[in-house]
């Protein structure tokens, strides 16, 4: 991925969660702390700054958002999007093109979290478009789906867990701001 086209995914990201912190933390509510969207707000703006500096390619952009992430994001979001851009980070080091540079972050989102799809997160999201991204096909309504499908399913993975059947009804608020991360991509 062209370094710039990585620095404008992560300021579109950015700009999506911004506009829709208080939306994300409404949907976390329910089933969680929240704070998904004051937390990854803060964590984006961090990253924003951290890649601000001289980049010469997307990986070096990936890292600080990794770890600008890990180190302001609360919760399981910060750990769990760190671990994405870092593997994303060694993948895109290592040449991959982007379906492969999303399943490695996949891959390390699933390696912290020890979750699998349908288990309510954000896998939920990124399996999905990993696997439309590698037939050419990742659309708006793709994610919008993928989004959606975590509303009428238990959570066994994650804070929502503890909520148990009550997290039906809700979206994942990982899986949709992941979403946001995805329809950035789209747009970048």
């Amino acid at each position: 991925m062209d370094k710039t086209v990585a620095v404008k995914w992560m300021q579109c990201f950015d700009q999506r969660v911004e506009a829709e912190k208080d939306h994300l933390s409404e949907l976390d509510g329910p089933i969680g702390d929240g704070d998904h969207g004051a937390n990854l707000a803060r964590g984006m703006a961090a990253a924003i700054e951290a890649i601000s500096s001289t980049e010469q390619s997307a990986a070096e952009v990936f890292k600080p958002v990794s770890m600008a992430l890990i180190s302001k994001v609360g919760g399981a979001s910060g750990p769990l999007y760190g671990s994405a851009f870092m593997g994303m980070m060694k993948a895109e080091q290592a040449g991959q093109d982007l379906a492969g540079v999303l399943e490695a972050g996949l891959e390390m989102i699933k390696k912290r979290g020890h979750a699998q799809v349908g288990e309510k997160t954000m896998v939920d999201v990124w399996h999905p478009v990993v696997e439309a991204v590698k037939q050419g096909q990742l659309t708006n309504d793709l994610i919008d789906q993928a989004v959606l499908s975590t509303k009428e399913v238990v959570a066994t993975k994650g804070r929502a867990s503890y909520v148990g059947e009550r997290s039906i009804g809700h979206i994942d608020p990982g899986s949709y701001s992941s979403g946001l991360l995805f329809k950035a991509l789209l747009e970048s």
